[in-house]
């Protein structure tokens, strides 16, 4: 009886929809364009084709910090209980020129908190506006790599790579791309979110 109520429990769990959580900002929210456009649209479609029996969950909010992303990722985790969380935060952040210490502190939380639930996480980096100045554009890009390094975690080093500085990809404020940039913003999040999915 033991036996039989293990692999129905085992059979249950295997049967469960394997889940990825993105919590993100206005880059992953498909900030003025159609949502289906967005890179973490695609990136449900493309795991439908390739990874069947995944599936994608956007907590990405327009606007959103790290702090306010870090108060609402418990209920999330409640929620959703992800394989793989995608936390891709901190532009907010850098844009209002916060304290590095802050964000990194942040970060730290949310990546503890998502591997506690057992989840495998990816951390997707920024890069700011070159008016920002060196210090803290290089103080930032350590952020993620130091935090990525000290967790273990995977890392995007830079979510806009290739396409940040190419004014076709972008829309009118710089800052975010446009519809037919996001199938590159996601091949630049697949390279470290695929190998999590085995």
């Amino acid at each position: 009886m033991l036996g039989l109520l293990g692999a129905l429990v085992e059979a249950a769990h295997a049967a469960s929809p394997k889940t990825v959580l993105v919590l993100g900002d206005s880059l992953s929210a498909a900030h003025n364009i159609p949502v289906e456009s967005g890179w973490v649209h695609l990136l449900g479609d493309r795991l439908a084709k390739m990874e069947p029996g995944w599936t994608v969950v956007n907590a990405s909010i327009s606007g959103e910090t790290s702090l306010s992303g870090r108060n609402r990722l418990p209920a999330l985790l409640e929620k959703t209980h992800p394989s793989v969380l995608v936390i891709e935060l901190g532009a907010n952040d850098g844009l209002r020129g916060l304290p590095l210490a802050q964000l990194r502190d942040n970060l730290a939380a949310m990546v503890d908190a998502g591997q506690q639930a057992k989840a495998r996480v990816v951390l997707v980096g920024i890069e700011l506006p070159v008016n920002y100045g060196p210090q803290y554009r290089d103080g930032l890009r350590a952020v993620y790599a130091g935090l990525a390094h000290e967790k273990k975690t995977a890392l995007v080093p830079f979510l806009l790579d290739g396409v940040a500085l190419k004014p076709a990809l972008m829309q009118e404020d710089g800052l975010h791309p446009v519809a037919s940039a996001q199938p590159l913003v996601l091949d630049n999040v697949w390279g470290a979110l695929q190998p999590l999915l085995r």
